[in-house]
């Protein structure tokens, strides 16, 4: 199996699938975010502040720069999946991304104007489980098994 070129059409490897999924699924919320009834307090988004009070499904605070965010995201998503390498640095890479964006929100408080994206508390825990799902994905749905002779 090559790691660099494109899988022949219809023959997606795992990891590739899993990119492309994950992938679709950021550019859904990027666009989800921008739909008012879907964010709820849309009227009070700003593009960058902790001041944004837009709330997206009224759980996780959105501001225009966090949307744009999900929605490059997931273009990346969907562009690197189109190799099993870049399917996996897209998981691997991207959920470090997101395992220091929970760190992230961890220390920095809510309410200070270093939380430019902006984060909650919903946004922080969301960003573990993603990290450490992407860079499972990315790991396990990649990982080689012994040769036959060596499994026993």
């Amino acid at each position: 199996m090559t790691t660099s070129t494109p899988t022949a059409r219809g023959s997606r490897s795992p990891v590739q699938l899993a990119a492309l999924l994950v992938g679709a699924v950021f550019l859904l919320v990027g666009i989800l975010g921008f739909i008012p009834g879907i964010t709820t307090d849309y009227d009070t988004m700003e593009f960058a502040s902790h001041d944004s009070r837009a709330e997206l499904f009224g759980i996780f605070q959105v501001s225009i720069l966090h949307n744009l965010v999900h929605l490059l995201f997931g273009i990346a998503g969907l562009a690197l999946s189109r190799t099993v390498s870049g399917a996996r640095t897209f998981l691997l890479a991207g959920g470090a991304v997101y395992l220091v964006l929970w760190l992230y929100g961890l220390i920095v408080g809510h309410d200070s104007a270093a939380n430019f994206v902006p984060l909650n508390t919903a946004d922080d825990w969301l960003h573990f489980v993603l990290g450490i799902g992407m860079i499972a994905l990315g790991a396990l749905l990649t990982r080689r098994s012994a040769p036959a002779s060596r499994r026993m």
